[in-house]
């Protein structure tokens, strides 16, 4: 393939991609004996935006989808285009509606990282900031495991999230951090409307320099034996509590 296009493998991935993006999509390959209506779904629509289809041997398939479960389609596309944090800044730098940014500080593991973005998009979040380094990127393993979400969201590479975080504060928005030390729990606090929300990295969390640009730190309750969630698990619940207080304030207004 050219260096200019990745693969997104599985049904949801792929059709999603279709709808936000098809001039995104170059081709899309269907195993030779893969049938069934989500696929037959897959191949209208990708006709009816004039994308070309191919059926190709499986084997090709697991090939390209590096042995993962691809559900007998995978397509080609443009390579996915991260924003830049000026570009980013500049997009939000005179709004004023409530809003939600999501900061991952360090998240490696695709799957968490595929699964946050996933619940993010869920609850309306529209930017994610990640580092440019030390940090899981949009790979084809990640597009499957957000179910196509990636797809839907402005990600955002900073070289510097002190920078960020100070940016964003700048501009009228609160910082939230996710520290499994803090005192107060998240249903111990009001969430402000224009809101940052910080999750850290698999084992060591939010790092100190990043913790110390937060203006308040909540944690998950534990009650049983062991000390903590998975940071997707963490970050979902997290991430629906707030959505939960948004929605609550609409109702009694």
């Amino acid at each position: 393939m050219a260096s200019r296009t990745e693969i997104v493998f599985g049904i949801n991935p792929v059709q999603e991609k279709l709808r936000a993006s098809p001039k995104d999509v170059l081709e899309i390959l269907f195993a030779e004996a893969g049938d069934g209506a989500a696929l037959r779904s897959i191949e209208r629509e990708a006709v009816r935006h004039g994308v070309r289809v191919s059926r190709v041997p499986v084997h090709l398939l697991d090939r390209l989808a590096s042995g993962q479960r691809h559900q007998g389609v995978i397509a080609k596309i443009e390579c996915f285009h991260y924003l830049s944090l000026d570009k980013f800044l500049e997009r939000i730098s005179t709004g004023v509606n409530s809003e939600w940014i999501l900061i991952l500080d360090g998240v490696t593991d695709p799957r968490n990282f595929g699964a946050l973005l996933r619940t993010a998009e869920a609850v309306g979040i529209g930017h994610v900031v990640i580092p440019k380094h030390r940090s899981a990127e949009v790979t084809p393993l990640v597009v499957k495991a957000s179910s196509g979400a990636t797809f839907y969201l402005n990600i955002v590479k900073a070289t510097n999230l002190r920078r960020a975080l100070s940016e964003l504060k700048k501009r009228g928005y609160w910082v939230v951090g996710l520290d499994a030390k803090a005192a107060k729990t998240i249903y111990e606090n009001k969430y402000p409307e224009r809101l940052v929300i910080v999750l850290g990295s698999e084992g060591k969390g939010i790092r100190q320099i990043n913790l110390r640009e937060c203006d308040f730190v909540v944690s998950i309750p534990m009650l049983g034996k062991v000390a903590s969630l998975n940071v997707a698990v963490a970050g979902a619940v997290f991430l629906y509590e707030v959505l939960r207080q948004r929605q609550a304030a609409v109702v009694e207004h």
